[in-house]
């Protein structure tokens, strides 16, 4: 697998957009983000961005443009970051998995949920203080024209 970037998906539906909860199994701590990962040896950008929404999210996704395409933080195990617009063409948001077994031993998708682009009010204080799910998420309204 591919750790050089993480792609992920900006799953945007009626101007609100999906995240990820995970919570680690050892702490119980939990955090929001956006659904994605490392691509496969053959993969495409598209074609990965496509399983990891089916995999995380249980949803089968068009992948529509690119957004952002940024650097990580520093320690992070991916050195950069492409997020995707994505638009649901089948399923149900639901948590989905991990199918790495060392990632799956520790941590779980708990929960999935829709957020609002245009006013952020009733996001989650677990999403506004997250130094890194937080600017992505203003880069995400930025990129889409809500600031």
């Amino acid at each position: 697998m591919n750790r050089i970037i993480r792609y992920q998906g900006a799953i945007v539906r009626d101007g609100q957009i999906l995240l990820i909860r995970q919570r680690q199994h050892d702490t119980g701590e939990s955090y929001w983000l956006f659904p994605g990962g490392g691509r496969e040896e053959g993969e495409t950008e598209d074609g990965c961005v496509q399983r990891e929404m089916w995999e995380e999210t249980n949803l089968h996704v068009s992948v529509e443009r690119l957004l952002l395409d940024e650097p990580t933080e520093s320690g992070a195990v991916y050195t950069r970051r492409r997020t995707f617009l994505c638009t649901v063409l089948a399923g149900v948001a639901a948590p989905g998995y991990e199918p790495e077994e060392d990632a799956a031993a520790s941590y779980g998708i708990v929960e999935v949920g829709w957020f609002d682009l245009a006013d952020e009010s009733g996001w989650p204080v677990l999403v506004k203080e997250d130094n890194i799910t937080y600017p992505q998420l203003l880069g995400v309204q930025r990129a889409l024209g809500y600031l």
